[in-house]
């Protein structure tokens, strides 16, 4: 399977993010009294929302760049290496 799991992370990070700032954003002012009149939820909302857009964008760019071992020069060469101090398997491992 070739999901990588800063996807699904940063969709949730994104969806809390854009209801927290949302609520932030709707809520009467009345309510951040308490808190020196700081829109807490805007601002962490704003936090979160950016949080989750950089694990998208990252998660994006890492399943696009991703190789197989045995087309990229650093996977040849482990494939060598491992060859050539017995290292590799020739078929699916035991199960103990």
């Amino acid at each position: 399977m070739n999901l990588d799991i800063r996807l699904p992370i940063g969709m949730l990070f994104t969806l809390l993010g854009l209801l927290l700032a949302g609520y932030g954003l709707m809520a009467d002012p009345a309510i951040y009294q308490r808190s020196l009149g700081e829109n807490i939820n805007l601002s962490w909302g704003i936090a979160v929302l950016l949080f989750g857009l950089v694990f998208l964008v990252l998660g994006r760019r890492g399943t696009s760049s991703a190789l197989p071992a045995d087309e990229s020069p650093e996977g040849r060469a482990t494939e060598v290496r491992e060859h050539r101090t017995g290292l590799e398997s020739e078929g699916p491992r035991p199960n103990h």
